[in-house]
């Protein structure tokens, strides 16, 4: 007689579902901002993970945060808050809507916690880009860095 029990589900899928649901608030905030805005960050977190290898992690989100404080709604601004949140926010366990500082979070890390949180941002962007493409949100011509 078989048991009906639920699968047995690995920490990796519910971590991948986690990344998932948070990823796809972040695509729901950005549907709210400007169809200029939207292109613009799809194209962005499309560039971002290999910006991420090339440049490192702090660098990357430094880049972010200066370009973001030109304008008050701006892709970069959000890809920023976006992935420093999760970044934060998964290694922390700290789940408050927004890190407190995640540049100055971010350098006190040790070497081994800084390539978990630059690992953990490279997975958690492979989402942001799947919704972001989903979406159909692209301009071919936007400067990445």
């Amino acid at each position: 007689m078989a048991e009906n029990r639920p699968p047995i589900t690995s920490r990796q899928q519910t971590l991948q579902q986690q990344r998932a649901n948070h990823a796809w608030k972040a695509i729901c905030e950005v549907e709210n901002s400007p169809s200029q805005c939207r292109k613009e960050y799809g194209s962005l977190v499309r560039g971002l993970p290999a910006m991420i290898q090339r440049d490192g992690l702090g660098p990357v989100l430094a880049f972010l945060n200066a370009k973001a404080k030109d304008v008050k709604v701006s892709a970069h601004r959000l890809a920023f808050t976006h992935v420093g949140t999760w970044v934060y926010a998964h290694l922390t366990g700290n789940r408050e809507k927004q890190a407190p500082d995640v540049m100055q979070w971010l350098m006190e890390l040790d070497s081994v916690a800084y390539r978990r949180a630059t690992s953990e941002a490279q997975a958690y962007l492979l989402w942001l880009k799947r919704f972001a493409e989903a979406k159909g949100w692209s301009d071919e011509n936007a400067v990445q860095s």
